[in-house]
C-alpha cells in the first residue's frame, strides 16, 4: 500500500504545472491537480479597447504617455514587479522617440523563466490606407499592437492568481512599429523597426538574462485571423513553435492554427533571438489571400475595435496559457 500511495502521489505531483499562488510563506509541497487557468476573452478584449480609448499610441505622444502608466500600472495591480524601461531611440527620419518597454515579473526569483512579448505602440502613418489624403495620420492598432497587449494583461491577472513552474516575463515592447513608410520616397530601412526589443535585447532588465523560450504576440486580435507557421520561428524555435499550434489544436483552436508554413517576418522576436539567443516564436496572423499576407485593415485606418473579436483573443489566449501551464 505504501509503494502504491507513493506511486499516485508522484504522478499526482508531475501532473501539477497550474496552482493557486501561495498567500504566504509556506514551502509546503501542493499534490493536488488543478486545471489551467480559464482564459476570458472578455477581459482581454477590455484591455484592447482600453487601450485603444487613448488614441494612437505614437511615441512622444499624450496618448503614448497616458497609456504607459495606464500598462505599468495594470501588471503591478496584478502582483507583477514592474520595470519600466526608458530610452530615446533614433527613427528612420532621425526623430528622437522617447520610449518605453514596460516589463512585468512574476516569480521572480525563479530562474528558469518564460518570455512573454507584444508591442504596445501603433503606427504613426496610415501607409496603406485605401485613402491618399490620410496616409500621413497615425492609426489606432486595434489589432496591430493592442491585441497583443491585450491578450497578455489578461494572462498576467491570471498569473497573480497562479504559479507556474517557471517564471514568467512579460514585456511591451515601445518603438515597434515607427519603421520606414510605404507611401514616401524613402530608402526601406529593415532594422529601423522594431526599435524597442532591439534595445532591451542589447540592454535586458536583468544582467545575461535568459529564458526558457519567448513568445511574441502580434495582430491576434483580428475577426477570423488564422496564424500560420512563421518561418524565422520555425528555423530558430521549431519544437515550441510545433508545440504551440499542436496545443492549441489540442483545444479545438486548429481553424486558428493553421499548421502550413507563413512568411518569415522581421518582428521583434527576430532581435530579441538575435541578440539573447533566447528561441522565439512569432504568433502573427497570416493572410495567404492578401497583397500584405496581412489583414487587410493592416497599417490602414480600418485597424479600429471593429474588427477585433473576442473569439479570436480567447482562442490565442486558451493557446498560450495552457502552453505556460503544461511547460
Amino acid at each position: 500500500m505504501k509503494k502504491f500511495f507513493f506511486v499516485l502521489t508522484l504522478i499526482g505531483a508531475l501532473m501539477v504545472s497550474c496552482r493557486p499562488a501561495s498567500k504566504g510563506g509556506s514551502t509546503s509541497v501542493v499534490q493536488t491537480v488543478v486545471d489551467v487557468p480559464a482564459f476570458n476573452a472578455d477581459s482581454a478584449y477590455r484591455y484592447v479597447a482600453e487601450q485603444v480609448a487613448f488614441g494612437p499610441r505614437v511615441p512622444n505622444s499624450e496618448a503614448h504617455a497616458r497609456c504607459a502608466d495606464y500598462l505599468a500600472a495594470k501588471l503591478r495591480s496584478f502582483g507583477a514587479e514592474v520595470v519600466v524601461q526608458e530610452a530615446d531611440l533614433k527613427a528612420f527620419d532621425n526623430t528622437i522617440l522617447h520610449a518605453k518597454n514596460i516589463i512585468g515579473r512574476f516569480q521572480p526569483e525563479k530562474n528558469n523563466r518564460i518570455l512573454l512579448f507584444a508591442h504596445w505602440d501603433s503606427r504613426p502613418f496610415a501607409d496603406h490606407d485605401p485613402d491618399p489624403s490620410r496616409r500621413d495620420e497615425p492609426i489606432l492598432g486595434a489589432s496591430d499592437g493592442a491585441s497583443g497587449v491585450g491578450v497578455l494583461l489578461e494572462i498576467a491577472r491570471q498569473l497573480g492568481q497562479t504559479a507556474t513552474q517557471a517564471g514568467v516575463d512579460i514585456i511591451f515592447f515601445d518603438a515597434e512599429d515607427y519603421g520606414t513608410p510605404d507611401h514616401k520616397d524613402v530608402p526601406y530601412m529593415e532594422d529601423s523597426w522594431c526599435l524597442g526589443s532591439q534595445y532591451w535585447a542589447k540592454n535586458p532588465h536583468v544582467k545575461n538574462y535568459t529564458a526558457q523560450f519567448g513568445i511574441l504576440l502580434d495582430m491576434v486580435g483580428a475577426k477570423d485571423a488564422t496564424f500560420y507557421l512563421e518561418q524565422y520561428s520555425m528555423q530558430t524555435a521549431p519544437q515550441v513553435t510545433k508545440k504551440i499550434w499542436n496545443t492549441a489544436a489540442s483545444l479545438g483552436h486548429g481553424r486558428y492554427f493553421v499548421f502550413e508554413n507563413g512568411g518569415m517576418i522581421t518582428d521583434d522576436h527576430v532581435y530579441v533571438n538575435r541578440y539573447t539567443g533566447i528561441p522565439c516564436v512569432d504568433i502573427i496572423q497570416h493572410d495567404p489571400t492578401s497583397r500584405t499576407s496581412f489583414g487587410i485593415y493592416w497599417h490602414t485606418h480600418a485597424d479600429d475595435m471593429s474588427i477585433i473579436s473576442r473569439e479570436t483573443l480567447g482562442a490565442v489566449g486558451e493557446t498560450v496559457m495552457k502552453v505556460l501551464c503544461v511547460n
